[in-house]
């Protein structure tokens, strides 16, 4: 059995406690990893201040240069896993088998991820707004006549990951770029790619000081918030309420994102169509920034049965067909709560699974050996509807209708969104929406809510979390 042990400081350890991860459907191990306990995270962060001196003696366009040249070794090479090696494709295999989601969706995301690392140089000066980045390399400069001196605010980035997908592992490669080594605590069935990440980083020569690979249970992941001095947090509702408010922590939860039209382009939501189908069913709709709702002042019973046409097409397919669109869950339990919740709040009048009348079937289903919901579509004759501002783990949506005295008063009542795709030419909604504090991510006009700028922030600046600016002065 493959074994995945711990990386401490670049160094791998294989620990006496370990977990077991098995096949999503026919529940045989698949890999067992190493686990880090707490004590043992304690102890290694102490050694915070030389994991970045490793990285600090390096100009970061030389760094930019190694994750650059990453991106080929991970796309590519076959690297090391523990006592053996992995090739791409027992990547791709491997990470389908403990995650269910298929082949199709992994060679995606791990372009996904090859973008960021191909376009660290873009990406950096998105994030610091065209900042001359040899700064970092001196801790002060000038730009325009002003000078400028940025501080570290942190030692180390720590990371809790997800398992929901890979993708999402583009948000912290920038760091290393920005002289910040990682302590990256992995998503129970998807220690793949940040394992696969490190190696080729390393192999393209950045320095294993730099990088911390502890798998852990909760208290683990909890001692690696506390003991960095700036994290990342990928969770439910539930795990991101523990540490929420916390400056030092960037979270990242449900997205809660939306399309919005306004009465201006309401009556032409045909126009939209495809838009809207791509925005709530792509990547299997397991991203923060998949739609989970569509919003409009008009025709939503309408646009609400054309939507759940296009999605109720999707099916359940096997792993490794190319044409598959939706990934199994892991734990049928889970998928048997899901629907069961769905199914609960519609008791509530008001709302209705458009889906189900059109598919003629349950959403649950069995197929492949293993448990998937199909595409729901959820019409909402109301904001306050239980549903209509919901988040689940696939291609969920609620098409919803807002009153007039609603659009005159958004995007108050939206609630918290991480991006918004708003459908209008109306200037003054336009300008309400751009002035909002609860918009993470704001499209003019027909782009998907899943279409990621890597240079645009996402929930939250890299660059503003891991580095502060102070007031320079310097003579001679």
């Amino acid at each position: 059995m493959v074994h995945i042990p711990l990386i401490r400081r670049g160094k791998t350890y294989r620990s006496i406690d370990v977990a077991r991860i098995a096949h999503h459907a026919t529940r045989e191990p698949v890999a067992e990893i190493s686990q880090a306990n707490a004590g043992l995270i304690r102890r290694d962060l102490l050694a915070q201040d030389a994991m970045r001196a490793s990285l600090t003696a390096i100009p970061v366009a030389r760094l930019m240069e190694m994750t650059r040249q990453a991106a080929h070794h991970f796309v590519h090479d076959t690297l090391p896993l523990g006592d053996t090696m992995q090739s791409p494709g027992d990547y791709v295999a491997q990470l389908s088998a403990t995650t269910g989601m298929p082949h199709v969706m992994v060679r995606r995301n791990m372009q996904r991820i090859v973008s960021v690392m191909e376009n660290v140089p873009e990406i950096l000066r998105g994030l610091t707004r065209g900042l001359d980045l040899g700064i970092l390399d001196r801790g002060f400069g000038e730009v325009n006549g002003q000078a400028l001196s940025f501080y570290p605010k942190t030692r180390a980035l720590g990371v809790v990951l997800p398992s929901n997908s890979p993708g999402v592992h583009g948000l912290w490669i920038p760091a290393i770029s920005m002289k910040m080594p990682l302590v990256l605590r992995p998503g129970g069935t998807e220690p793949w790619t940040p394992f696969r990440l490190i190696q080729a980083l390393m192999k393209a020569g950045v320095p294993g000081d730099a990088f911390n690979y502890f798998p852990s249970d909760h208290a683990g992941a909890g001692e690696i918030v506390r003991r960095t001095g700036r994290s990342m947090f990928f969770g439910d509702v539930g795990a991101v309420g523990s540490v929420a408010g916390d400056p030092r922590v960037e979270l990242h939860g449900p997205g809660y994102s939306k399309v919005l039209f306004g009465a201006d382009l309401a009556p032409k939501w045909r126009d939209y169509l495809d838009v809207m189908a791509a925005s709530v069913a792509e990547n299997g709709g397991r991203s923060c920034v998949n739609a989970s709702g569509v919003w409009t002042p008009a025709h939503g019973r309408e646009l609400a049965d054309a939507l759940a046409g296009r999605l109720v097409t999707i099916e359940p397919r096997a792993a490794d067909d190319p044409a598959a669109e939706i990934a199994p869950f892991v734990d049928g339990r889970v998928a048997e709560r899901i629907s069961q919740q769905i199914d609960a709040a519609l008791y509530e009048a008001g709302a209705e699974d458009v889906t189900l009348r059109l598919r003629r079937g349950p959403r649950l289903v069995q197929a492949h050996g293993a448990t998937f919901l199909l595409p729901t579509v959820i019409h909402c004759a109301s904001s306050d509807h239980p549903l209509a501002n919901r988040e689940f783990l696939f291609p969920f949506v609620s098409v919803v209708d807002v009153t007039a005295e609603q659009m005159a008063a958004l995007p108050e009542c939206l609630g918290s969104t991480l991006a918004v795709t708003a459908l209008t030419n109306d200037q003054a909604l336009v300008q309400r929406l751009i002035d909002s504090d609860l918009i993470g991510r704001l499209n003019l006009g027909p782009l998907q809510t899943n279409r990621i700028a890597w240079d645009q922030p996402h929930e939250g600046n890299l660059f503003e979390h891991l580095y502060g600016r102070r007031a320079f002065q310097k003579v001679g």
